[in-house]
């Protein structure tokens, strides 16, 4: 639950962040912007997209992509919440030099990530829409998400690993039996948790390190010390993580 002083802070920092942030020759408007996404019925679906800073990828270069699933708690329609919690933060305090494109959109109250449901497939098509518009590089594309989207991270990396460059889901329960798919596909995974989170999560997760490890998998798994099940701030506020995502491409990974 936030305090009413910190979601009024988070509320004025968004009302910024989606000023833009630096106005390029090409008038391309910098930072956090909304975007709108329409499904196959004609349906809008309202999301958020950061832009990065001229600096950040020079003119010529094709900025990778990452497309961001949000927790339960931020679900909803006001196309706010994804960017409170998890990889918004962390953004906001790169906004000068973090070179993704990154995708945030909103799951609907009461739903979820899950693979094959509505939301998800929505997420995807406004990962392709921005990859459009900003002319993205098809070989960084990355994938991640905190709690009930770093179950959405998993299923959908287990759908269709080529997809993507990287996959980086935390605090989720992974299936240990889809160790072997990731590893034929050689996708780099890195996964994270704490190990104060509930004890059937930090079982999942240590499980399906021992599954990836023993598959033979690309894969990392960092499990925090007396951290409950808030993680993200921890793998989000480091530079070693982006540093990482950002070297990974999807023509690396074939078997």
């Amino acid at each position: 639950m936030k305090s009413p002083l910190r979601w009024c802070a988070l509320v004025f920092g968004l009302a910024v962040a989606i000023a833009p942030i630096v106005r390029a020759a090409d008038s391309i408007t910098r930072g956090f912007q909304p975007r709108v996404f329409k499904d196959a019925e004609g349906v809008a679906h309202p999301f958020i997209v950061f832009v990065p800073a001229v600096a950040a990828n020079p003119a010529g270069t094709k900025p990778p992509v990452m497309l961001f699933l949000h927790g339960s708690g931020e679900r909803g329609a006001n196309n706010l919440d994804q960017m409170m919690a998890g990889i918004g933060p962390a953004i906001w305090k790169r906004k000068a030099k973090l070179p993704f494109v990154v995708v945030l959109p909103q799951c609907r109250a009461g739903a979820s990530w899950q693979a094959d449901g509505p939301d998800a497939q929505w997420a995807l098509g406004m990962l392709r829409q921005i990859q459009q518009e900003f002319g993205t590089d098809p070989d960084r594309v990355v994938l991640t998400g905190i709690s009930m989207g770093g179950a959405g991270t998993w299923g959908l990396a287990a759908k269709d690993p080529s997809a993507w460059a990287a996959i980086v889901p935390m605090c989720a329960r992974p299936d240990a039996t889809t160790a072997s798919a990731f590893a034929a596909a050689k996708l780099p995974i890195w996964n994270f948790c704490g190990d104060q989170d509930q004890p059937a999560t930090v079982a999942a997760n240590r499980a399906m390190g021992q599954a990836l490890e023993k598959a033979g998998a690309v894969a990392r798994y960092t499990e925090y010390p007396g951290v409950p099940h808030n993680c993200w701030d921890n793998a989000y506020g480091t530079d070693e993580l982006f540093t990482w995502m950002l070297a990974q491409a999807r023509s690396k990974n074939r078997p």
